[in-house]
């Protein structure tokens, strides 16, 4: 036999072989799925600026944290989640509040995440072609706190808060994973999302505001996923974990119209006022619609339900100081 023939029936075999161990699932030259990890550091001071992989996600995802005043001693975790822009703008804890300030004299590692725009923090049935793969809940509850703790050296006692969308998803993630986080406090938000009030809610932040689509997120309106995330159904889920539930009525004060109006009155700023007002007047029908499930579960939480305002910083900001002794309490301090 001639060599040139010999190697071509070699090749052939060889080829043949790939082909079929390609068909069998290509085990031997898959590349093995990427672990969750920190992939990075930036120190700046007290401020630790991570990048963190999630594997659900497929991707890094920035964490800030400021350290706490005793950085020597072990910690507890306070994670603050922004609401619509998820800490990518200046909407955020960052750029719109003294929460850092407020926060820096105290010993605790404060979490601030970034990234997830429109997403509620939610694990979405599908990748969407305008705000991509969110698998936040899987980030929240199973990656990045053990990833935390390694990495900072804290106390492993958590508390969370989130505003607006995130006041949702604040109450979703503490049933998602019962006791991970001890203290949980939701300002504006609204507690519902399989009732049409609250489907129309989270359709008007993720389709109107965001650009996404929620049949990516939760499905068609009838939908199994909607009740299976709505936290008033669940919230028996909540019991043993401090709460905080703030809102106003809506209703807008002296300042609040000078806030909208400040370039001056115009078809814009009557506009926004009017979203502001309708918003907070919604997140606080879901607010007491979901007191009225805790109160007949026999579960306790805080209130502050306010008369008058609208859905704006001013109110999230006192709305942090005035619950930060009971999400202090879920840090250990």
């Amino acid at each position: 036999m001639k060599l040139s023939v010999l190697r071509n029936r070699t090749m052939g075999t060889a080829i043949a072989a790939a082909v079929a161990l390609t068909a069998l699932g290509g085990a031997a030259t898959a590349e093995p799925e990427k672990a969750s990890a920190l992939s990075s550091i930036v120190k700046d001071g007290r401020t630790w600026h991570l990048k963190v992989y999630s594997a659900a996600m497929k991707k890094d995802v920035t964490v800030d944290v400021q350290r706490p005043v005793d950085e020597s001693k072990p910690a507890g975790n306070a994670y603050l989640v922004s609401g619509l822009d998820a800490g990518e703008g200046m909407a955020s804890w960052q750029g719109s509040s003294d929460a850092l300030t407020f926060l820096a004299d105290k010993q605790v590692n404060v979490i601030l995440p970034i990234g997830g725009r429109g997403s509620y923090y939610t694990d979405w049935y599908r990748e969407d072609p305008r705000l991509g793969l969110n698998k936040w809940k899987t980030f929240f509850t199973e990656e990045l706190p053990p990833i935390l703790d390694a990495t900072l050296g804290s106390t492993g006692l958590n508390s969370l808060a989130g505003f607006s969308t995130s006041g949702t998803s604040v109450l979703q993630l503490a049933e998602a994973k019962p006791g991970l986080f001890r203290s949980v406090a939701a300002y504006s938000g609204c507690a519902q999302t399989s009732d049409p009030t609250g489907r129309q809610a989270i359709k008007f932040s993720v389709e109107t505001w965001a650009g996404g689509s929620t049949v990516n997120m939760y499905g068609p309106d009838n939908d199994p996923a909607w009740v299976a995330n709505d936290p008033v159904i669940h919230a028996e889920k909540l019991r043993g974990t401090n709460l905080y539930i703030s809102s106003g009525s809506g209703l807008p004060t002296p300042e609040d119209v000078q806030y909208y109006t400040q370039d001056g009155v115009s078809v814009t700023s009557a506009f926004n006022l009017s979203v502001g007002a309708i918003i907070e007047g919604v997140t606080n029908l879901c607010s007491h619609n979901l007191k009225n499930k805790l109160d007949s579960l026999g579960i306790p939480a805080t209130y502050q339900f306010l008369p008058i305002g609208t859905h704006r910083w001013t109110y999230w900001q006192a709305a942090l100081h005035e619950s930060w002794p009971m999400l202090a309490k879920g840090t250990g301090i």
